[in-house]
């Protein structure tokens, strides 16, 4: 638990560096439902306090969002169901890619995050250690300068630093409020 509460307020200080750094905030609130391969359920949690622009040579303008995020797993049937829940603090790049119909911009994004996991133990399987990455990969399409939806594979593991390691995997449906 105290490992817990450490991983929390350090996110916590990151969090208001990034947000202090910021001139234009950008906030986000989002939802996602998650499907896991293994028959994983869950819910997706997350807010954004900003939203940078960059601009690179090699990928012209990028995006940068930093989101914190809060999951809920649900596994198994009445007799062997279990729940599983987990913080994370991501940062996520995304490029816009097309336009769909002149009026709907549409995204990639990419991203690796650091996350812990409440249970050593999700869906049966040894995890390894409650910390993880949270990778990402996404699509999404922004309906309005307020809301957008997306589609994401998003893998969780330890890297490899326990021999324990399965990972997790997800497909997201996710639904974003901007504010």
């Amino acid at each position: 638990m105290k490992q817990a509460s450490l991983l929390l307020f350090s996110f916590f200080i990151i969090f208001i560096i990034f947000t202090a750094s910021s001139v234009q905030a950008k906030q986000t609130v989002s939802v996602d439902y998650m499907h896991g391969f293994d028959d994983i359920d869950g819910m997706r949690f997350a807010y954004r306090p900003l939203e940078q622009t960059l601009t690179t040579d090699w990928f012209g303008d990028l995006k940068l969002y930093w989101e914190v995020s809060a999951v809920v797993w649900e596994y198994g049937e009445n007799d062997t169901h279990s729940t599983s829940y987990g913080a994370s603090l991501t940062p996520v790049f995304m490029k816009q890619v097309s336009t769909l119909y002149d009026k709907y911009p549409v995204y990639i994004e990419a991203g690796i995050g650091a996350s812990y996991i409440g249970n050593q133990k999700v869906a049966g399987k040894d995890i390894g250690s409650n910390y993880q990455f949270e990778d990402r990969l996404g699509v999404f399409v922004e309906i309005d300068k307020k809301q957008h939806v997306a589609l994401r594979y998003m893998h969780f593991s330890n890297g490899g630093f326990n021999n324990d390691n399965p990972g997790l995997d997800f497909l997201n449906l996710s639904y974003a409020y901007h504010f």
